[in-house]
């Protein structure tokens, strides 16, 4: 079958690879659309960050070249020895992260906080960017009827979103600056939308995806080539958000983020990062502010399909363009570098 795998930094190839088989409590998949992740172009660009390079994954026991891909969704092919959650034809999505099921946090069920954290699709093990893959039965879930496969690339990165908004501190009523409309960016903001708060804020300096963040929620808009943002937001809310989420990954970007909170505000931060960032504690101490951060998601896949069942995070708004296998590198990821109006590319694996 054709898989796309990581072998370097701006090295992933479309390459011939054996077809997987569904073993004992495992089920195989048919691929249907899988999306290109911030994180996948993080490998892309300046990786390895979870791709195991030194050493096998502790949980796939891979090491590169691996195949990419982690939003995906696909239909049942064949289930191995013991399965019982899905069926041959069941249309599914999977939750791809690699747990060791022993450490403290996986003992807590805390399984994304797993000392052995890992994607598949980033660590090893198969991976969406591919004709099939096999995963572990309790990585499945069984799309709801109405759901698209589309659709279903879209719940890994919305439970992102979610799992982010959901451990914040966010009220009903509360003001929320978003600091990129990246995909994941504006993915929060629907999600701040359901949690219900009253002003959501996008700062952004593509002026495509300032349009986009409004169409899909933001009360107001900052491009902060053009004002400050920190102080436009202080103005704005007389004092600051409530709560405020970073979600670009630069460093400049996230003392903004924690200043342009209130007193006691909140700044989580979403985004994977490529390099440290300097930050004056001063500005959390003298405010009493709280900064956190949040990693994937956990128990709430479910949760974002009867979200989406209601009209949140929709694939028409989201998906900017639809792709083949053999042109990802060329349409797909050298695409979202040069081209900052794309929101959501998904792949096709055929």
């Amino acid at each position: 079958m054709k898989a796309a795998r990581w072998h370097n930094a701006r090295d992933i190839r479309v390459e011939e690879v054996e077809e997987p088989k569904a073993g004992k409590g495992k089920v195989k998949i048919k691929v249907e659309w899988a999306g290109i992740c911030g994180s996948d172009l993080h490998e892309y660009a300046a990786g390895p960050i979870f791709v195991p390079v030194q050493e096998p994954h502790p949980v796939s026991k891979d090491v590169a070249p691996i195949i990419m891909g982690h939003e995906f969704s696909g239909q049942v092919v064949e289930v191995g020895e013991g399965v019982t959650k899905v069926k041959v034809g069941d249309p599914v999505v999977v939750e791809p992260i690699l747990r060791c099921g022993e450490c403290p946090a996986c003992k807590k069920g805390k399984y994304n906080l797993c000392e052995s954290l890992g994607f598949h699709g980033l660590s090893g093990g198969g991976g969406g960017f591919s004709e099939y893959t096999v995963v572990d039965e309790h990585m499945v879930h069984k799309m709801p009827e109405g759901l698209s496969y589309e659709q279903g690339a879209l719940v890994e990165p919305a439970a992102v979103a979610l799992h982010a908004v959901r451990l914040s501190k966010i009220k009903p009523g509360d003001k929320a600056a978003v600091f990129g409309t990246g995909p994941i960016g504006l993915l929060v903001i629907e999600a701040l939308k359901a949690a219900g708060a009253s002003e959501i804020y996008a700062v952004e300096v593509s002026k495509e995806r300032l349009q986009k963040a409004k169409e899909l929620g933001a009360t107001s808009v900052i491009n902060p080539i053009e004002e400050d943002p920190v102080q436009k937001l202080h103005e704005l809310t007389d004092g600051g958000v409530d709560v405020a989420f970073e979600v670009t990954g630069i460093p400049a970007v996230l003392q903004q983020a924690i200043d342009s909170t209130a007193f006691e505000g909140e700044t989580v931060i979403v985004s994977i990062w490529e390099k440290e960032a300097g930050i004056q504690p001063n500005n959390i101490v003298l405010k009493e502010r709280n900064v956190k951060g949040i990693i994937a998601y956990r128990d709430i896949f479910p949760a974002v399909m009867e979200l989406m069942k209601r009209g949140y995070f929709q694939a028409e708004k989201l998906v900017t363009k639809r792709i083949k296998l053999d042109d990802i590198v060329a349409e797909g990821f050298e695409t979202l570098i040069k081209e900052k109006d794309q929101v959501k590319i998904l792949v096709k694996p055929e």
